[in-house]
Formats: C-alpha cells, sequence, structure tokens
C-alpha cells in the first residue's frame, strides 16, 4: 500500500515537473513588441480592459501617451483599473465607459455616446469575452450568449463606429481571437446561433472565435484603400478570468488550473495587442493574423475562406439587425 502511494506521488510530481517546465519555456519563448512607438494625441477604445490581456495593454497604451478609452461591463472594476492606471503611467486621460457586447443596446448606446463625445478613433480593439455556458443561454436579443459576447456585440460595434473609424483614417482595428478557432473544421453560416439545439459549449466558444478571424477578413477587405487596418490575433496560453464564468466545463476548470502554471503572464498576452496598435513597420499590414508579435501561419483554412468570411458578415447583418443608417462601407 505504501509502495502504491510513493509510486503514485512520483506520478503527480513528474507530471507537475513537466508542466511547469513546459510554462517556464513557453514564457520564454513569448515575443515583447519592440516598437517604442509613442501614442500621444491617440485615442484608443479597448473593449473588455477591466482584467486580464485588455487592462495590460490600457495600462501600456496609456503610459505612452495615449488617450484610452476602457469600454467595460463592471463600472466599479473598471474605475478601480482607471485609477490604477492614471496612478500609475501619469496619465490621466483614461476614461471609462459602459459596454456589455452580449447586448445589443448595450453596445449602440456606448457607439453613440462615443460617436457624440469623440472627434477621432485611432484604434479600436475589440477584445472582450466569455469562455462560454454549459447550456445554450439567451440573451435579451434572442442570442446564444458565447456568440453574443464574442461575436456579434464587436461585429455591430465596429459597424457603429466605421464612418468614425475612416474619418481619422490612418486607424487599426484589432480583433482578438484564439488558437482555439481551429478545433472546429466546419461552420454554417445559417446556424450561429445554435438553434437547431446541436450546442456544445467549446464548439460555441471556438466557433466565435473562428468568427473573429473570418469578420476580421471580411472588414478588412470592405476597408481596403481606405487607411483603416484590420487584423487579428492569438495572444496565446494566458492566465486570465476569460473561463472564471463558464459553469459545469471541464476544458474551462482545466484552464484556470492549468493556466497560472503553463501559461503566460498578462503582461505578456498583451503584446501582440499593443505591437499591432503601435507598430510602425507593420502599419500598412492588413487581414493578417497575428501571433506573438508577427504574422502567423498558424490559422486553419477553414477561416482563411473568403466566401465563407463574406457569409457569416452577411449572417451577422440579420443576427444584429444591421439597420442601413448603421451601415459605412
Amino acid at each position: 500500500m505504501w509502495v502504491t502511494v510513493m509510486s503514485v506521488m512520483a506520478f503527480v510530481v513528474s507530471v507537475f515537473t513537466v508542466i511547469a517546465a513546459f510554462g517556464f519555456i513557453y514564457r520564454q519563448r513569448t515575443k515583447f513588441t519592440t516598437s517604442m512607438a509613442s501614442m500621444k494625441n491617440k485615442t484608443v477604445i479597448i473593449t473588455g480592459s477591466s482584467a486580464g490581456i485588455g487592462k495590460e495593454a490600457a495600462w501600456d497604451l496609456a503610459l505612452r501617451g495615449a488617450r484610452v478609452i476602457l469600454a467595460c461591463r463592471n463600472l466599479k472594476k473598471a474605475a478601480d483599473v482607471a485609477d490604477f492606471i492614471k496612478s500609475t503611467t501619469g496619465n490621466k486621460e483614461v476614461l471609462v465607459r459602459h459596454l456589455d457586447t452580449s447586448s445589443q443596446a448595450s453596445v449602440r448606446m456606448f457607439a453613440d455616446k462615443i460617436l457624440a463625445e469623440e472627434h477621432r478613433i485611432d484604434v479600436l480593439v475589440l477584445n472582450a469575452g466569455i469562455g462560454g455556458m454549459s447550456k445554450r443561454t439567451l440573451t435579451t436579443d434572442g442570442l446564444e450568449i458565447t456568440m453574443a459576447t464574442n461575436h456579434f456585440g464587436h461585429f455591430l460595434l465596429a459597424n457603429r463606429l466605421l464612418g468614425l473609424l475612416k474619418e481619422s483614417s490612418p486607424s487599426r482595428v484589432i480583433v482578438t481571437s484564439s488558437m482555439a478557432h481551429s478545433y472546429i473544421k466546419t461552420l454554417d453560416p445559417r446556424e450561429l446561433n445554435y438553434e437547431n439545439g446541436k450546442y456544445w459549449q467549446m464548439h460555441a466558444y471556438s466557433q466565435s472565435k473562428a468568427c473573429n478571424i473570418l469578420f476580421a477578413h471580411h472588414l478588412a477587405d470592405i476597408l481596403k484603400g481606405t487607411g483603416v487596418v484590420v487584423n487579428a490575433l492569438c495572444p496565446g496560453l494566458v492566465a486570465t478570468e476569460i473561463f472564471k464564468k463558464c459553469d459545469g466545463f471541464i476544458i474551462g476548470k482545466l484552464y484556470r488550473f492549468l493556466a497560472p502554471i503553463m501559461g503566460k503572464t498578462t503582461q505578456q498576452g498583451a503584446q501582440t495587442i499593443v505591437h499591432l496598435a503601435v507598430s510602425k513597420e507593420d502599419a500598412a499590414i492588413t487581414g493578417k493574423f497575428f501571433e506573438n508579435c508577427k504574422v502567423s501561419d498558424n490559422i486553419s483554412t477553414l477561416v482563411c475562406d473568403a466566401g465563407l468570411a463574406k457569409k457569416v458578415w452577411e449572417a451577422s447583418e440579420a443576427y444584429v439587425d444591421l439597420k442601413p443608417e448603421e451601415t459605412f462601407y
């Protein structure tokens, strides 16, 4: 009995050691943006910036002198983050605005406020996200909440702000996706909301991340020649709160346990966002997928399908009931 217990303990220690070693090597391979560019007189909007990589990106860009708008669901949490950024960077131009990307009403109210108050948008970072729910959960708009938060809300927001982004050119749209997009092998634009009942939590998250890339690719095509560049990115495995609200999701639970050991820090995870926001060398690149501060080929062929991207765009217009006055392309 004692020998068995010792064997199990030795196995557990060995596994933990391998995981920790992987994490150390993974973090060491992280690339940091080399750009020292100032963001003075630039206005940046970052969704989901009260925690995780959004918060770190906001801090970095504020340190560079940007006027940063934290677009967040939890105003108290965001206000605390804004105070922290102001006190540590010396930049007082850090604002908080309410935005719940799972709600079309909230997205439209946020966009209306931005259009009324801001004269330009230099960088729009579409970063907010959740890991998904164990059962298909609908928003007040009748949309599956993972798709609504991660894709539909950002799709609507980008369209509502597109006119101002074009007027502010050269400007940039940055879409946070994930390598999880490669977990799905087919995508039906008619079933983005899972009306047929074939819902699975990991599929919903992966589909939303695939839609992020397809949306970014099609938007980049639409905006060619306007001075607005659009790129998607994978931040890598990062210890964030994205799966914190997930219920009954074994992958989410494993993520919460393993990410702090195996994954990047939030500062490391934010580097590609910062790079895409500030880099002068890559300023003209559009319609690409970035990882570790460079264009990546680590992308599935599914999301490189221009025809599929157009169909997802058209389906998304219907899901968010995009109105003629909200169309700027």
